[in-house]
């Protein structure tokens, strides 16, 4: 009889066990070199059905048919090996070009026709320039030399 204070075999949990290199678990998977056909990939044999993926998830709906469409349609238009030129920031370039609110023709130039300020990678203004600029194009709306709105011009 077993002393109750020293667990029995049968109480101990179903874990891995670090006893030794020898032991088995019985719901470990089997070595690599399985003898099963197609490795441990199951049914899909050696990586064959993967041209077999698009009808196995369901009939795309027509939204997502049209959505397809366009962005195959936006990848041909893109124009490959196109050189496109690097823009400069018209102040850096420029150094008589001044920054200044009461200058609102110069500041127009950098508003969309919403009245939203132009980014940076559309009108190609360096980052220091861009933030005076957004600053100066506030100002010129506060003192009303510039509009908020496309509604206010």
């Amino acid at each position: 009889m077993s002393a109750p204070d020293s667990p029995d075999k049968s109480d101990r949990p179903a874990g891995p066990s670090n006893s030794g290199a020898g032991s088995e678990d019985s719901g470990a998977r089997p070595p690599r070199g399985d003898s099963r056909p197609g490795g441990d990939r199951g049914d899909r044999g050696d990586r064959g059905d993967r041209g077999d993926r698009g009808p196995s998830r369901g009939a795309w709906s027509v939204k997502a048919r049209l959505r397809s469409a366009a962005r195959k349609k936006a990848r041909k238009g893109q124009k490959k090996g196109m050189f496109q030129r690097r823009k400069v920031c018209r102040f850096c370039a420029d150094k008589t070009a001044v920054l200044n609110y009461r200058e609102a023709k110069t500041l127009r130039l950098f508003i969309s026709e919403t009245g939203k300020i132009t980014p940076r990678r559309i009108s190609g203004t360096c980052a220091k320039h861009q933030r005076k600029l957004a600053s100066e194009i506030k100002r010129a709306r506060h003192v009303a030399l510039l509009p908020y709105a496309a509604s206010h011009y």
